[in-house]
């Protein structure tokens, strides 16, 4: 009978040790681009950087000898504290720049980074230190690829989520793979990650960005982050719309299955276009950035359309673009603003409240219950009406022309059940730390989905730098598990976990 002295701890901890070492190394990036704009940090970012190196690098030492075994309750247990860590170590260029020196604001910024959530404490951006921002768009990256490989590499592994099924359809264990190998898997699917993230640079460039604010939002866009260096978001913008389009059109791109892009670039567009939850995430993204637009067009007031920059909201384009962003950004769980949805319509803001619950595609940077999920429940609802009048006939429910294991849809429904208890948990303990209503509904429907704008005081012009400290903890908190697949943090917690076995 195994007990808890048999996890392998030395390479639980020698992969945390590893996490430290590449969160070092792109801390020396950061520390580059603050010598390189001279913005007076760069000896406290270079400082931050030796230290998580250095801790990474004794870990990683004192470890070298591990079994390489990896079973189950490890991969809980990597899984969840590889991302605590990652946040722990995130916080020191805040700290020692004096940026963020709180540290429960400091964590809340770079959990919110890695988690790719997109919620900020910055009262002004655009006063930080460049390398600082750098930083923070960075911690974006690292954690939309972390998800990527998690969700192809690991999850399927614990079977957790009900992501079996995207192991059957995507690269990983059993099914058809890009390639035998999971570490083979994951450096193509790095290479895909890195070339959009160099292609949006570039194009966001020629559309008359400034280099740093290219890079920076490409970082985020592609990981359906958020974070932008401007105080106004993608607002800033209103007045280029070829920027917004770029956006758009990557953000789309960030909140699609990646195995879909690879078998893109493969010309096997056949694959792509076949695919279930492409045909329905394609569809929802377009059918519903139509009734944001006509909403907008026809019935949003002009007086409280705009965050900064004044928008023509008399113009068809106008109002579809807008319309589109917005969609878009809320349903890939990016959370850029091009204005203050709540005050358009009061539908509207329903309207976006409910997508926060939608989410992209499954093996996509994006956040949320997945349009995967959504989709299989909905089919397996339908069904039940025909089983309810045959009894026993054998209706499986299938998904890509496939018959989906019967277990598969009951994790699925778990899920979503765990999904909306964690949700409503999220609301009470909100209303609790004392947010009103509509805050308590929109923080915890936002920092569970990944998004970032809610609504209320947490709306897309405000921030959350006014939560008081204990309810940025427990922001904290729903971020990680809503980031992580729900299953994957919460299994920690049960008392059978660690228990003999």
């Amino acid at each position: 009978m195994p007990t808890i002295s048999s996890l392998n701890f030395k390479i639980i901890f020698h992969l945390m040790g590893l996490l430290f070492a590449v969160n070092g190394g792109f801390m020396l990036m950061a520390t580059g681009v603050s010598y390189f704009y001279g913005d007076a940090v760069a000896f406290e970012m270079l400082l931050a950087a030796i230290v998580t190196l250095g801790i990474g690098g004794m870990t990683l030492l004192i470890t070298k000898n591990h079994r390489k075994e990896i079973q189950k309750r490890e991969g809980y247990i990597i899984v969840t504290f590889g991302w605590i860590c990652m946040s722990l170590a995130g916080t020191l260029p805040y700290l020692f720049t004096n940026a963020i020196p709180n540290f429960t604001d400091a964590f809340f910024e770079t959990m919110s980074g890695y988690t790719t959530t997109g919620a900020t404490i910055m009262t002004d951006i655009e006063i930080m230190p460049r390398g600082v921002l750098f930083w923070r768009s960075i911690t974006h990256w690292i954690g939309g690829m972390g998800i990527i490989v998690l969700a192809i590499a690991i999850l399927p592994l614990l079977g957790i989520g009900g992501m079996q099924l995207f192991a059957a359809e995507a690269p990983g264990p059993g099914g058809d793979k890009l390639h035998p190998r999971i570490t083979d898997t994951a450096k193509r699917l790095w290479v895909i990650y890195v070339a959009y993230t160099v292609i949006e640079t570039i194009l966001l460039k020629l559309a008359g960005m400034s280099f740093f604010d290219a890079i920076n939002h490409s970082l985020s866009t592609l990981s359906t982050g958020g974070f932008s260096t401007k105080n106004a978001s993608i607002a800033y913008w209103n007045g280029s719309p070829l920027i917004q389009y770029i956006i758009m059109l990557f953000m789309f791109l960030a909140g699609t299955n990646f195995v879909l892009s690879y078998f893109a670039f493969k010309t096997k567009f056949s694959s792509v276009l076949k695919d279930d939850e492409f045909k329905w995430y394609l569809g929802l993204i377009v059918s519903l950035g139509l009734i944001a637009a006509l909403i907008i067009y026809f019935e949003a007031d002009v007086s409280l359309s705009s965050v900064e920059h004044p928008m023509i909201w008399g113009e068809l384009e106008s109002a579809i673009r807008h319309g589109l962003f917005q969609v878009l950004a809320i349903v890939t769980t990016t959370g850029f603003a091009t204005a203050d949805y709540t005050m358009w319509t009061p539908f509207l803001t329903i309207f976006f409240f409910g997508l926060m619950f939608l989410g992209g595609s499954a093996g996509s940077t994006a956040g949320g219950i997945k349009i995967m999920r959504h989709l299989l429940m909905i089919k397996n609802g339908v069904l039940e009406f025909r089983r309810t009048l045959h009894p026993h006939a054998i209706l499986p429910v299938r998904y890509n022309r496939k018959a989906v294991q019967q277990p598969i849809v009951y994790n699925i429904l778990g899920f979503f059940i765990l999904y909306m208890l964690s949700f409503i948990m999220g609301v009470l303990v909100f209303s609790w730390l004392g947010l009103d209503y509509k805050t308590s509904l929109g923080g915890a429907a936002s920092t569970l989905g990944n998004v970032g704008p809610a609504l209320g005081d947490l709306g897309p012009v405000n921030n959350y730098s006014a939560l008081p400290g204990a309810a940025k903890w427990w922001a904290c908190f729903l971020m990680l598990i809503g980031r992580l697949e729900l299953f994957t943090v919460l299994i920690l917690l049960t008392p059978f976990f660690w228990r003999n076995r």
